[in-house]
């Protein structure tokens, strides 16, 4: 978790007939969870064909993606994107939800499923970018 962000705990004491409340907080980077992990993954791919074989190709990703024979990957998005002069060029979007860190180098290094993936982005695609970071919401 990054340093300064901590979970506050509220806890509400309720005395009696009187109905007063206490509130006090208590705060621990000890009884944190880490947040789930957000990537973002940008394409430039030309040539609608090969956007629209990339596309199925996730379908597929989000079908078959397993760590140690069960889905791992906790939600994901992909698309066209819009025609927008702010996307700099890049026009397939995918936004992808991993539980943790660990989860998401398994993604990157041993899954077959994603794997497959890179085999036909990779000749197609003109530029990819991503980014990931810790969910703080």
């Amino acid at each position: 978790m990054p340093a300064g962000l901590e979970k506050t705990l509220r806890f509400f004491l309720f005395s009696g007939s009187s109905r007063s409340i206490t509130t006090f907080t208590t705060s621990s980077p000890f009884t944190t969870k880490m947040a789930p992990i957000e990537r973002i993954t940008l394409f430039k791919v030309p040539k609608k064909e090969d956007r629209v074989r990339l596309l199925e190709q996730y379908k597929v990703l989000a079908k078959t993606a397993t760590k140690d024979g069960k889905p791992y990957i906790v939600s994901a998005a992909v698309g066209e994107s819009f025609d927008d002069p702010r996307n700099k060029g890049y026009n397939i979007s995918v936004k992808t939800t991993f539980a943790s860190l660990d989860d998401m180098k398994y993604y990157d290094t041993e899954c077959e499923a994603h794997k497959a993936l890179k085999a036909v982005a990779g000749p197609v695609k003109e530029d990819v970018l991503t980014t990931y970071y810790e969910n703080i919401l």
